[in-house]
């Protein structure tokens, strides 16, 4: 088994191999928990403010530094859009 050691500056994650898969969940585990965050305080779910909420709170997190760490793998990619449709699921119909 291969030990990597991850480095981390301006909140980017990089592996010593050049690999940015610890981004990928690092992104991935503060952007579900602001989900959570904005889920649990939250009463009146109306698209509008679901809406700028997502935009302030959560898309930043994921477009920060992108040209850094832009997904090239197809898991990679599924993962960051697992965001997006968790947010879609938090709309009251």
């Amino acid at each position: 088994m291969q030990e990597t050691s991850l480095e981390k500056d301006l909140d980017v994650v990089i592996s010593d191999d050049g690999k940015s898969l610890s981004q990928y969940q690092y992104v991935y585990n503060k952007v579900v928990r602001i989900l959570r965050m904005i889920n649990r305080t939250i009463r009146y779910k109306e698209r509008g403010i679901m809406v700028r909420l997502y935009k302030s709170l959560v898309r930043p997190h994921l477009e920060y530094c992108v040209s850094a760490w832009s997904p090239h793998y197809l898991k990679d990619k599924e993962l960051l859009e697992q965001v997006q449709h968790r947010f879609t699921c938090m709309f009251k119909d």
